[in-house]
């Protein structure tokens, strides 16, 4: 039996001791313990783990931990994390159901359920495994991209009103300390993901934010300290992941401790410096030109494209690859262009929305869920609109695509004019975006831009789903009195003595 079959014949021989795939929360390993979140504590079978000959203890704490020694560990935690991985994609395929006719919000939202578990099922493609996988590396540094963006923004009003002086130097290192070290933390994520270790990830990505690489020079130019930016971090990461492997594979458990993080760190750091904090400066540099020149020459038709394909990217999985680009720009010129004009696909949603309010008056539970989700779609939170009305419908998801390209058009209108939109962090969209607005002009310029964009995306897609959105045979399918809306008609005219009414359902949360 070869290594890799050893040790997944241990990852095997472990999973089902311990609940099973459908038990497990998390995965991760320290020195020697597969350290393991479980769901159901009492699923694990404690006697059984200690019998298997790979298995030198077990350790209950915050995690439930399985000591199976140096070297060991490293080699059985990425099998045990493919065996949960494939069983949670056999359950999701099984999962599958076939849309069924709707009528009620009850019966439209289970349609909607149907249609994003198939597109889950679909997305299992190499490319949008990858994808999400890019995601899953950037997604956990939103937060902190978040706060920090909203720090730099109010630092930027007092330098600008010329208040607080004594304090704003204090707010720049607050809001710059992370972007300067974001390097570090994609390094990190990126070895976490790809199954290497975290901490040497960082260690290799740390070597592109280090002020001493501009002592060495590369095809005759010296380096910058951040060249190659997270771009960079990540390609190192991988690479770091790949060395680390492969040091499993031959270095002998005995000497794994000390050798394979040694010339994980030295392989994957010399190709780094002489090789890809040049390339990937190369990349981050063009990327930011091409986005720049694409809004300045063709930025209403640029802007009319992305507003409308968004949605469906979103759909397809695909608006991942945007992630490294958002944060490439957010790194090089301090915000994004392109955020305010994709967040438009959410302001076209809200139109078409609100059309389908107004063409649907009989139908009374669709209109509640409509007015429970608008005020989260408002805010950017798509999800409950997307899914619980416009895509299970039909017509109305492309009416709101139909929305988001005249919204942004709108933004990438005014970047041919000179007049930049930006965010200084991603994630938010909608109202929330305000507070991270930043540009070339002035703020109040930048605000009015993108309060206008939303205003557009707004009225196009309510206009478009308004007399597009709906068919004969939808409106007979669709505009009827519900059950439910009856039924609580009727209790508003005669409650039942000690009976309260159904409050309107509470938003769904993403």
């Amino acid at each position: 039996m070869s290594t890799d079959d050893k040790n997944r014949a241990v990852a095997a021989a472990i999973l089902p001791l311990v609940g099973g795939a459908g038990n497990i929360d998390s995965v991760a390993h320290c020195m020697t313990r597969l350290r393991l979140g479980l769901r159901d504590r009492s699923l694990v079978q404690d006697e059984a783990l200690r019998a298997l000959p790979a298995v030198l203890g077990v350790v209950e704490d915050d995690t439930y931990q399985i000591v199976l020694g140096p070297g060991t560990v490293a080699r059985v935690t990425p099998e045990f994390e493919a065996l949960v991985a494939e069983a949670g994609a056999e359950a999701g395929t099984e999962a599958r159901a076939a849309p069924q006719p709707a009528h009620t919000a009850e019966e439209l939202a289970d349609r909607g359920a149907a249609l994003k578990a198939a597109r889950k099922a679909r997305n299992a493609t190499p490319l949008k495994l990858f994808l999400r996988r890019i995601a899953n590396i950037f997604v956990p540094l939103i937060p902190a991209l978040i706060g920090c963006g909203i720090i730099a923004g109010l630092n930027g009003l007092l330098i600008n009103l010329g208040w607080l002086p004594g304090v704003t130097p204090a707010l720049a290192a607050i809001a710059s300390g992370f972007m300067a070290l974001i390097a570090v933390f994609v390094g990190f994520n990126t070895a976490k993901e790809f199954g290497g270790t975290p901490i040497l990830g960082g260690a290799v990505a740390s070597i592109i934010v280090f002020a001493g690489v501009a002592k060495i020079e590369v095809f005759g130019q010296p380096l910058s300290p951040g060249q190659g930016g997270v771009l960079g971090a990540l390609g190192a990461a991988v690479l770091a992941v790949y060395v680390e492997k492969w040091c499993r594979r031959w270095v002998p458990e005995a000497l794994d401790v000390l050798v394979t993080p040694t010339l994980t760190v030295l392989i994957s750091g010399l190709v780094t410096v002489f090789g890809l904090m040049y390339a990937a400066g190369e990349v981050s540099r063009a990327i930011g030109d091409f986005a720049n020149w694409l809004l300045a020459h063709a930025g209403a038709g640029a802007g009319f494209v992305l507003g409308g394909l968004f949605l469906p990217l979103v759909m397809l999985g695909l608006h991942q690859a945007l992630i490294p680009i958002h944060t490439t720009l957010i790194e090089q010129q301090g915000y994004t262009v392109l955020l305010p004009i994709l967040a438009m696909a959410g302001a076209g949603q809200v139109g078409a929305a609100m059309a389908v309010y107004l063409r649907l008056p009989r139908n009374g539970s669709i209109r509640r869920t409509i007015r429970s989700a608008l005020p989260a779609g408002f805010l950017g939170v798509g999800e409950p609109l997307i899914y619980g009305v416009s895509l299970p419908l039909g017509r109305p998801f492309v009416t709101a695509c139909v929305g988001g390209a005249f919204g942004g058009g709108f933004v990438g209108l005014f970047s041919m004019l000179g007049t930049q939109v930006g965010s200084t962090a991603i994630g938010p969209s909608g109202w929330a975006l305000f507070p991270l607005l930043d540009g070339d002009k002035g703020l109040g310029e930048t605000v009015a831009i993108y309060a206008g964009g939303l205003l557009v995306g707004y009225l196009a897609g309510f206009v478009a789903t308004y007399f597009f959105g709906f068919s004969k045979e939808m409106l007979a399918e669709f505009n009827v009195e519900t059950e439910k809306e009856t039924e609580t008609a009727a209790e508003q005219a005669a409650p039942v003595a000690g009976r309260k009414p159904e409050p309107d359902p509470a938003p769904a949360k993403v």
